[in-house]
């Protein structure tokens, strides 16, 4: 058997090292080809090209990439006509993989098309949900509030969950980070997680300076961490350097023991939202992008909330500042609410707890689910 996995992003990447690893437990002769990055190589997947060329956000950075993902479009459908999988599993990255789908069905008619995590419809644009009906053969799909939006296009979907869910906080380590830091107990720190796509550093990192620069001046004991890890370590590094203040760079190891440390956190909105609910760290969460990319999109933004917990929650838990609202004095505002009030910040992480258990926390390991998904829609054992 053969299978082919295409990730075109470092989130993608781990969700596809884990369903190698998940399908090679069930059929230990499985092969694999593919596009990804370390983790898959890892797993035996060899790309052949550096996905880092594809962290693509906005319509604007996705206009200029345009000639360089349909030549990377070209070279994926390439090796998959050269290779003959029995499927191709593709892993989020929307505007990457939708166009693999659709050159593949004119390719390879006969091969079986797996999607794994479909776009946000619930969010924007629902009108994808059949765009994907008519690409792929099945979805996995990570939350049971995505099901019905594609099952309704006739796509059969299975709920798999998310890995973010189920990341391990058992071994996290609020006292030894504070230990290694120099910090007591009570001393107020806040964890910043400026994200992990170059655009997402050069619009945030600046506005979280600054915030942190206006908290400072009424909390003078506030001490600062900030997340430097993944692909965009060296730009973080270099941008917070240049702050006038003391800050603790935090390195992927260490990262969950932060977390737990964090008296409350500033995070730009991604999974690392998941993550940090799991440490039970309050947050508030801020986006920026290009502001032409930015007029063009909003039109199709339809969903309330841009946090995974608040859209499961139906309600604004964490606050959500975005666009103009992501300002230096509005950051500054509700992550001083949270420091000034230690109520708030235990019911604020209680809620966010009782969210998490309606995206299905506790459940199995999604790439277990997704690996016996993948093996029934090839006909093979699951």
């Amino acid at each position: 058997m053969k299978i082919m996995l295409v990730a075109a992003e470092a989130s993608g990447d781990a969700l596809g090292a884990g369903l190698a690893k998940a399908l090679r437990a069930r059929e230990p002769g499985v092969t694999f080809v593919g596009v990804g990055g370390p983790k898959m190589a890892a797993e035996g997947v060899e790309s052949p090209f550096d996905i880092a060329e594809l962290s693509i956000l906005g319509w604007l950075e996705g206009l200029r990439a345009y000639k360089r993902v349909k030549a990377r479009v070209a070279d994926t459908v390439a090796l998959a006509v050269k290779e003959r999988p029995d499927a191709v599993v593709l892993i989020d990255s929307w505007g990457f993989t939708i166009r693999v789908a659709k050159a593949l069905r004119e390719a390879l008619p006969g091969v079986k098309l797996i999607k794994y995590v479909g776009p946000q419809v619930w969010a924007s644009r629902p009108g994808r949900a059949k765009t994907l009906a008519g690409a792929v053969d099945h979805l996995l799909a990570l939350y049971t509030f995505d099901a019905p939006w594609f099952e309704a296009e006739g796509l059969s979907t299975t709920v798999v969950g998310s890995q973010a869910l189920h990341v391990d906080m058992d071994s996290a380590d609020r006292a030894r980070f504070r230990k290694g830091r120099g910090l007591a107990a009570e001393t107020p720190l806040l964890l910043i997680l400026p994200g992990s796509r170059p655009s997402e550093i050069r619009h945030m990192t600046p506005v979280y300076g600054e915030a942190v620069a206006l908290l400072r001046r009424t909390h003078p004991g506030l001490e600062v961490a900030v997340v430097v890890a993944g692909t965009v370590a060296a730009d973080v590094t270099a941008r917070v350097a240049a702050w006038p203040f003391r800050v603790h760079l935090v390195q992927e190891d260490e990262k969950y023991d932060a977390m737990r440390a964090a008296t409350a956190a500033l995070a730009t909105s991604g999974t690392v939202s998941t993550e940090l609910a799991l440490a039970g760290a309050p947050m508030v969460i801020a986006y920026r992008f290009d502001g032409l990319s930015y007029a063009i999109m909003k039109p199709f933004f339809t969903g309330k909330f841009a946090t995974l917990f608040n859209t499961a929650a139906d309600e604004m838990i964490a606050p959500e500042l975005i666009q103009k609202d992501a300002t230096p004095e509005k950051l500054a505002g509700a992550v001083a609410a949270l420091l000034d009030d230690p109520e708030a910040r235990a019911a604020q992480s209680a809620r966010q707890t009782a969210a998490l258990d309606k995206m299905g926390r506790g459940g199995r390991d999604p790439s277990e689910i997704a690996a016996e998904a993948v093996l029934k829609v090839i006909g093979a054992r699951g």
